[in-house]
């Protein structure tokens, strides 16, 4: 008797323990970012409501017992507060709106100056904790600032960060370094634009490691840039402090950026979906990224409250503050690291085999899918680092992402995209262009000289500078 059963293959069949397996990744995917969208306010229930808060400091030591008041649009006082031991104070307020914060400078130290400003102007949203940071010095319209004070006045977060609002993260590079005439205003220039293209280069490591292993262009890059900042943020207006909140800020950059990649990247690419239709995806990834930070954070700029303000010290005839220093000496370390890894480990070797010949590499026994996602994983949560460092400097928002992105395509291209020494390289020399170039040309155009001085370098060495020649045909 002959067996009449009929076996059934193909993808309906074979295809369930797939299903099963992109929905436990898509799970984990959403598991990270409702914990960046629930910690806030789960930890921050200590709080109830919105508040305004600060820390006051004067050469980085706390000003205890000094009188804080805010009040509201039309005038009526809403509450005041004395500095703690630790330079922290508090007032709640009774909901979103337009408030007024006044430092009484009479109850200042005799060892204090006074305040730059005494008077800041600042809007509450929904269910935020607003830092608002005075800063202890000569009082406007006293003269021209110490040397040991930086020229750029306090105001509250979304003004004293950035400067103006419209401003990109490259004209904000070089706002916590004293700037004078001269030889020695090129030298603080020459700083600047060495701490942002060390940051930048931070940022571009991941663009380009996975350009070169996969041929995706990620235009939600940017967004994994915000991704680190804004997650940071949270867990500091939670009540982390700032360090504790930057390490696992970090680690939830590299796991959700695994997470991207075994959650659709990876499917799209077995698939196989064409390097156009990725690249049309990313942009919508980026999209649904900046606005998701729009409806978390809001439309204004945030600041984190530590470390956001400093005094810089002199290090010859250059003047920098101790937190870019710190965050310079970071991004030499991790680029270092990378570097190294690149060439003498086994995961890095594999990257640089994948990066040349995916097929030839899988033919030789590597594991490509894993390459690809530890790339994934290592450069989101470098891409986040730099987004915290672009924090501490210039402030949070949610088109941060929007404006660093058009740098690091520039960085990326110049010194050769896929190569992980060109994105180094190449940031390097966009960061110091950029502020260096500022001696010479207006602001405004600092972006726009950069770019003409990519388009030349394209004409004579069109793969970059560290880009290898390809045959086209």
């Amino acid at each position: 008797m002959h067996d009449t059963r009929i076996r059934v293959s193909g993808p309906g069949a074979g295809g369930t323990p797939h299903v099963q397996k992109l929905a436990r990744y898509l799970g984990a995917l959403l598991a990270v970012l409702a914990t960046v969208l629930l910690v806030a306010p789960v930890a921050g229930a200590q709080g109830t409501g919105e508040t305004i808060h600060g820390t006051l400091e004067f050469q980085d030591a706390p000003v205890q017992g000094v009188t804080i008041t805010v009040t509201s649009a039309d005038g009526e006082e809403i509450g005041t507060a004395q500095t703690a031991a630790d330079g922290t104070w508090e007032v709640p307020v009774p909901g979103p709106g337009d408030y007024t914060v006044v430092l009484d400078a009479a109850t200042l130290p005799s060892t204090a100056p006074g305040v730059v400003r005494d008077t800041i102007e600042t809007t509450v949203n929904p269910q935020q904790r607003k830092v608002v940071l005075f800063r202890v010095g000569t009082p406007e319209g006293d003269g021209e600032p110490s040397p040991g004070e930086t020229s750029t006045p306090t105001d509250d977060e979304d003004e004293s960060v950035t400067g103006t609002e419209s401003g990109g993260a490259e004209s904000e590079a070089g706002e916590d370094v004293t700037v004078t005439s001269g030889n020695n205003q090129l030298l603080q220039l020459f700083v600047s634009g060495l701490r942002f293209g060390l940051i930048l280069g931070l940022a571009g490591l991941g663009l380009s490691l996975v350009f070169g292993t996969t041929g995706l262009t990620n235009f939600a890059h940017g967004e994994l840039i915000v991704f680190g900042a804004v997650a940071a943020l949270l867990l500091n207006q939670a009540g982390m402090p700032v360090l504790v909140a930057a390490l696992l800020a970090t680690v939830l950059s590299a796991v959700f950026g695994w997470g991207q990649d075994r959650g659709f990247w990876r499917p799209l690419r077995k698939k196989p979906t064409g390097l156009i239709a990725l690249m049309i995806i990313s942009i919508g990834v980026s999209l649904f990224l900046r606005y998701l930070t729009q409806f978390i954070i809001g439309g204004g700029r945030e600041t984190y409250d530590e470390y956001t303000f400093q005094s810089p010290i002199s290090i010859g005839p250059a003047s920098i503050t101790v937190r870019d220093l710190v965050i310079m000496g970071i991004c030499v370390a991790l680029l270092a690291a990378v570097a190294l890894a690149l060439t003498r480990t086994r995961i890095g070797k594999a990257t640089r085999a994948v990066a040349d010949n995916p097929a030839l590499a899988a033919a030789s026994g590597i594991n490509v899918d894993r390459v690809i996602t530890v790339v994934w994983t290592v450069g989101t949560g470098l891409a986040g680092l730099s987004g915290i460092f672009f924090g501490m400097i210039q402030g949070v928002d949610y088109l941060m992402g929007m404006r660093i992105l058009l740098l690091v395509f520039a960085a990326t291209i110049l010194g050769g995209l896929g190569t992980a020494w060109g994105a180094m390289v190449g940031a390097l020399v966009v960061g110091i262009f950029i502020e260096m170039s500022a001696y010479v040309v207006p602001s405004e155009l600092k972006t726009a000289g950069v770019l003409v001085v990519l388009i030349l370098i394209l004409l004579v060495r069109p793969q970059g500078i560290l880009g290898r020649r390809e045959r086209i045909g």
